[in-house]
């Protein structure tokens, strides 16, 4: 049974709370048996079976930051990009590809906030805290999206604004970079 967080009518928390890399990985496991979902559940879009010879601009979203990203903040810039690809170049001529997979179990202390709550809760004895969400680490030089279309009129500027636009929607510093290889491949041209 899935069991969502959400259904309290609270709000999530800032993504800031939950950006610093933590020293080890909270995995899902049999001692964690949340319910937890990814909201990410697409990783490639557009033209999957294309050859590498039929797409030869690629393009990636490379991080500067050491830093968590959520899965809500990875759809969202999945849906932002995909959205520019198929309105500037259609879909049979690109490949977007989310690089990175959230598995790190989140974790909140809920507090209550109103009145007489001191006589409720603990404070923070016992703020072990349940699992809330999920999020990817990522590290400085990483691949966060890639890129790759047809060389037709204007594709490598819907390339760019497409990962400038899922760039909003991470914190931090990222860069859109031309790449030297062969497709998706660690090969060079």
């Amino acid at each position: 049974a899935v069991v969502s967080t959400q259904s309290t009518g609270m709000g999530r928390r800032p993504a800031r709370c939950y950006r610093q890399i933590q020293p080890r990985p909270f995995v899902k496991s049999r001692f964690v048996r949340a319910g937890l979902e990814p909201k990410i559940k697409i990783h490639d879009l557009g033209n999957k079976k294309a050859p590498v010879t039929d797409f030869p601009l690629i393009y990636h979203l490379v991080s500067f930051n050491k830093e968590m990203i959520s899965s809500e903040s990875l759809e969202a810039a999945r849906i932002a990009a995909n959205k520019q690809m198929v309105t500037r170049i259609g879909k049979d001529n690109y490949h977007l590809r989310i690089n990175i997979h959230p598995y790190n179990v989140l974790r909140i202390n809920k507090m209550l906030s109103c009145a007489g709550a001191d006589r409720l809760q603990t404070g923070m004895r016992g703020a072990y805290g349940k699992p809330y969400g999920l999020s990817a680490p990522v590290k400085i030089g990483q691949k966060i999206l890639s890129v790759r279309a047809r060389n037709v009129k204007g594709a490598e500027s819907a390339m760019k604004i497409a990962l400038t636009r899922a760039r909003y929607k991470f914190p931090g510093t990222y860069r859109v970079v031309k790449a030297k290889e062969h497709g998706f491949t660690k090969y060079g041209k």
